[in-house]
């Protein structure tokens, strides 16, 4: 064999344009995932390790493991930390490791080395805690993710707990939110009756609880406290000032101080409570739960050329439009509220061209499931009708049937799905504004069969009469009538000759009117409703044409802005406030767009409050229009 050196390559590789100053590139993809498999493999066989983790925990036999100081560093900041910091673990061979079980350690050290780890339900707080201790963020935002898919009323207390231990905000945040969302489910669990008398009083005092009213949080402390009544009797008090009371209703508080066994400073507390209420006394304004579920704005029905079965949900954080199950039967007149959820439509008329049917109807929408559901009728039609809440029952108020103009009133009540009548208003009334505030029911302006109406009267249901309050300024049928704070706001209407523009505001504690900012369009039979501390106004008849436009009133700046358009024109819808559809294959969300429909001329309808509307249009009054006689 020749000793002799190999001859010099003469190849020659022929120059490009470039002068041969051309290179190239080559990156082997599959490269690190290669290296880190070689060196599992040498780590499994125990071959060039340099370090030995001995991990001791409580009373379990320390177990070592073997592996590359490199790749642990690569891995971990703390490991990286510990082996090139000076520390005393650089020069040992056996660095002990405490506070973490071996199984824990043996997956977080096979995830350096494969970036996989496989983790069960059971262990995966555990695991979540060492990738905390060890600051691998990978496998900490991999356990929560997961756990935020295993949150359950029965456990999501805990993982709020263990979250806040370890200092992880995203999981923390997330379990709170399920627990605010499912708090009546959350309730009735092991881990909230473990609750300290401090966690519980946050939690309750917390303004994004889901609850369909405030008897849910009520209930939920005497729970608490029963469930060690010798121990938690001294904390009733504190518990029952973070409930907020004033929400609740007087057949509430009276069965709960005939039932319950309290100390004497409690039943103190709960009367004076039933007493502002049954006194309708002024309160300061109660901070309202806002559970952080989508609240839309709905409209159902209305009117133009002939009544409209539409229901619609506007969402004014994001201005789309979503078209939902429609109504059982086309109306316009109606007027809408919601109660612990469910969206109910009163009343109204369908207007059809083979003739015209007033309605009785009242049916329900429940967003969980974006169906109607028929519920016991009203005693008579009422078209034009006004309705408003109190205790959770629903008021219909005046509207007409045929030629009558009712002063008739009658109230709902949904636990036993019946109607009955109460004390007539003194006034005849039909395209009447109607709002709630401190448990009295005022009715505002309309039509009586002759003239439209400034005045204004007031019930109360304690002692099931009604009384006049200071008359508007204004002469109006058909408006929008809307209670925001202590303030009832009655917007646009038709004075006889003209759509309005113009807004009027009550102050309930000095029975005075005053004019705020007018709106933007003269609009009569438009819906309101309040949403957020803004006030909103939907479409309407201006005399002329059927309006698709939506304003929003600030009473703080005191001005009105154009923030959005309806599908398409029309008046005399029913329009409300409640929580966002659950089902997310509905009907396309439109924004904006718009569509060729019929519908109505008359009614309009409120969310806290309701009205039937008139328009002051001059059709045919085979449309369901309204002549000058109306």
């Amino acid at each position: 064999m020749s000793n002799e050196c190999p001859t010099e390559c003469k190849a020659v590789v022929t120059p490009s344009t470039r002068n041969g100053h051309r290179v190239f590139s080559y990156t082997l993809e599959s490269h690190t995932a290669a290296a880190f498999g070689i060196m599992n493999e040498l780590r499994l066989d125990g071959q060039l390790c340099d370090v030995t983790l001995r991990v001791c925990y409580n009373d379990l036999e320390a177990v070592d493991f073997v592996a590359h100081k490199v790749v642990l560093a690569s891995s971990s900041p703390v490991f990286r930390a510990m082996f090139t910091n000076g520390l005393k673990e650089c020069g040992m061979e056996v660095v002990p490791i405490e506070g973490i079980h071996p199984r824990v350690m043996g997956r977080l050290i096979e995830f350096a080395y494969t970036a996989s780890i496989s983790v069960g339900e059971k262990c995966v707080i555990h695991v979540m805690n060492g990738a905390v201790m060890y600051q691998i963020d990978s496998v900490v935002k991999a356990c929560c993710d997961f756990l935020v898919t295993q949150l359950d009323p029965s456990n999501a207390i805990g993982i709020a707990s263990f979250a806040e231990q370890i200092s992880c905000t995203e999981l923390h945040q997330k379990a709170r939110e399920y627990i605010y969302m499912n708090f009546s489910q959350v309730a009735t669990q092991e881990e909230f009756f473990n609750l300290s008398q401090c966690q519980l009083v946050t939690l309750i005092s917390r303004d994004e609880l889901n609850v369909r009213c405030e008897s849910v949080v009520f209930q939920a402390c005497v729970a608490w406290v029963r469930y060690d009544r010798e121990n938690r009797r001294p904390y009733v008090q504190a518990l029952l000032q973070a409930v907020r009371c004033h929400s609740l209703t007087p057949h509430f508080l009276q069965a709960q101080l005939q039932s319950l066994e309290w100390d004497d400073q409690c039943k103190d507390y709960l009367a004076q409570i039933f007493q502002d209420l049954t006194l309708h006394k002024p309160t300061k304004v109660i901070s309202c739960r806002t559970p952080k579920v989508p609240q839309l704005i709905y409209t159902a029905g209305g009117y133009f050329r002939q009544s409209l079965s539409y229901l619609e949900a506007y969402n004014p954080c994001t201005g789309a439009w979503l078209r939902l199950a429609d109504l059982q039967v086309p109306r316009s007149g109606l007027a809408a509220v919601v109660i612990s959820g469910l969206f109910y439509a009163v009343g109204g008329r369908n207007n059809a061209p083979d003739g015209n049917m007033d309605s009785n109807t009242l049916d329900c929408y429940n967003p969980m499931n974006n169906c109607w559901l028929p519920c016991a009728p009203m005693s008579v039609p009422r078209n034009r009708i006004g309705v408003g809440v109190i205790d959770g029952m629903i008021y219909a108020v005046g509207g007409s049937h045929g030629c009558i103009h009712h002063n008739s009133v009658e109230r709902y009540d949904p636990d036993r799905d019946q109607w009955h009548l109460v004390a007539p208003m003194l006034t005849r009334r039909i395209g009447v504004g109607v709002a709630v505030i401190n448990r009295l029911l005022y009715a505002v302006g309309g039509f009586d069969g002759t003239h439209r109406l400034s005045s204004s009267e007031c019930y109360n249901p304690e002692r099931d009469e009604w009384k006049s309050m200071a008359a508007m300024n204004t002469v109006r049928s058909g408006a929008g009538v809307c209670a925001l704070g202590n303030r009832i706001y009655v917007m646009g209407g038709y004075d006889g000759t003209n759509q309005l523009n113009t807004v009027e505001r009550y102050d309930v504690e000095t029975d005075t009117w005053s004019f705020a900012a007018s709106m933007r369009h003269r609009r009569s039979a438009l819906g309101v409703t309040a949403h957020h501390g803004k006030i909103y106004v939907l479409g309407g008849y201006d005399g002329n044409t059927f309006l698709d436009s939506v304003e929003c009133y600030d009473p703080e700046t005191d001005t009105w802005s154009e923030v959005t358009r309806m599908m398409s024109g029309r008046s005399g819808v029913g329009v409300a406030v409640t929580m966002e559809p659950c089902q997310k294959d509905l009907a396309q969300c439109l924004k904006h767009e718009r569509t060729e429909v019929t519908g109505g001329c008359e009614g309009v309808s409120l969310g806290c409050s309701g009205t039937g509307g008139d328009s002051g249009s001059h059709h045919n009054s085979r449309h369901g229009a309204f002549g000058k006689g109306t």
